[in-house]
């Protein structure tokens, strides 16, 4: 069918960015959020990715995600539990909890959007129940349990952290570059953009403890600028306020050849800030899990 100019004018004005709107879900970025696109090649830096490898153990589907238990932990009654959120490559996750001591991994993906994760614990007693399973399908009492996730992933952490009794039973928290909230306005700037403070919450709590030595906490963030909805950077600019903590510049290497920016340490809070804004540089965090999971492990 042939369009005549005012049907075109109506389609471009409904596809602009500016007739979008961001279509937050409490606070949180859904998985039909438009947000403004990364530049999705670089080469200003290598952008090595790891080679796939599926560790030897057992596996078991569950409700939620696949458990793994690495070969030489198969007969424990007793193991840590890490439990990683938006990985739809599990070997991943996988690989890395392979390489620590005594460790379980239950790989979670649910698709795009931080909300879509943070719904999967609308219910408080879905984390007790999904662990509950993993027990008792795999004859293993999960003595420890942590968290990861990358991206939205980190919406489930949240959503999980919010409940008491979930909190309690958390140890450790590894939040890769997906820490995000609403603009209180829709839109960010003029200058310093006023971020919506709710989702943020369970942060600045698990935040307090980790300073306090009864948590641990790492939480990286990249440069990206979503446009719609806080990015990372703002929302660990944020946080570091509400912890009265100041951020250290750096200029060194990471993991997955990124580039480091900014470093805070307190207690057993670890928050590192790194260099690009590009989806490459989203991704070098994500394969950068091996390393991160060690680091978490330390404390």
């Amino acid at each position: 069918m042939k369009l005549g100019w005012p049907g075109l004018l109506v389609i471009l004005v409904a596809s602009s960015p500016a007739a979008q709107t961001p279509q937050l879900e409490h606070g949180l970025p859904g998985p039909h959020t438009y947000q403004n696109p990364s530049p999705m090649v670089e080469h200003t830096r290598a952008h090595p990715r790891l080679a796939k490898e599926t560790p030897p153990g057992h596996r078991e589907e569950l409700t939620l995600g696949t458990l793994f238990i690495p070969q030489n932990d198969e007969n424990a009654r007793s193991l840590r539990l890490f439990i990683f959120f938006h990985s739809n490559n599990a070997w991943l996750p996988e690989a890395a909890a392979a390489r620590e001591s005594r460790m379980a991994v239950l790989t979670v993906y649910a698709g795009e959007g931080s909300s879509r994760y943070a719904r999967l614990f609308t219910d408080p007693a879905a984390f007790s129940k999904l662990i509950a399973e993993a027990e008792s399908r795999s004859g293993v009492k999960f003595s420890e349990i942590d968290l990861g996730g990358w991206s939205a992933g980190c919406g489930a952490e949240g959503a999980i952290l919010s409940d008491p009794d979930s909190y309690r039973r958390v140890s450790r928290v590894l939040c890769i570059d997906g820490v995000h909230t609403g603009y209180v306005n829709g839109k960010p700037g003029p200058l310093e953009s006023q971020i919506q403070p709710e989702p943020l919450q369970p942060w600045v709590k698990f935040g307090r403890d980790a300073i306090a030595g009864k948590k641990r906490l790492i939480i990286t963030h990249s440069e990206i600028f979503p446009g719609t909805f806080a990015s990372t950077t703002e929302t660990s600019d944020y946080l570091l306020r509400q912890w009265e903590l100041k951020t250290h510049a750096v200029l060194k290497w990471g993991p997955m050849g990124t580039q480091m920016l900014s470093e805070t340490q307190a207690g057993r809070l670890l928050m590192i800030g790194f260099a690009g804004n590009s989806g490459p540089d989203h991704v070098d965090e994500m394969e950068s899990l091996p390393e991160y999971l060690n680091w978490l492990m330390r404390k």
